[in-house]
């Protein structure tokens, strides 16, 4: 299997998560300035630290360790003033790809666990 770097699964992760919001935002309204405020309340950087803060606790080893890496990447320039929250948010992001691309049954069950905490 072809190693993925850690930036391209926050990438995938990014992509991934907000597919799975919109998924579940599409059910709430048909209102479309009601449906894209929902939309980026939930993939909105302090939104995706609160998640992983909530989901630390949860992670195995292993997921905690791509996540300490993935918040240890160099940040953009423009997101230094958030930079402490925008590093969790990485990782969080880091995460759902690695999850997704590696290990679907652990995605869906880190999925219900988020579901635990968020309605939509």
């Amino acid at each position: 299997m072809q190693e993925i770097n850690l930036r391209n699964y926050a990438y995938l992760g990014d992509a991934v998560w907000e597919l799975y919001i919109r998924e579940k935002t599409i059910l709430s309204t048909n209102n479309a300035k009601t449906l894209h405020q929902l939309t980026t309340s939930m993939v909105k950087t302090e939104f995706q630290y609160d998640l992983f803060k909530f989901l630390e606790e949860y992670l195995t080893e292993e997921e905690l360790d791509i996540s300490k890496r993935a918040r240890n990447l160099p940040i953009p320039v423009g997101r230094k003033s958030i930079q402490h929250i925008y590093r969790y948010a990485t990782a969080f992001e880091t995460l759902i790809g690695w999850l997704y691309k590696n290990n679907k049954t652990r995605y869906d069950e880190i999925i219900k666990l988020i579901e635990t905490k968020i309605k939509v």
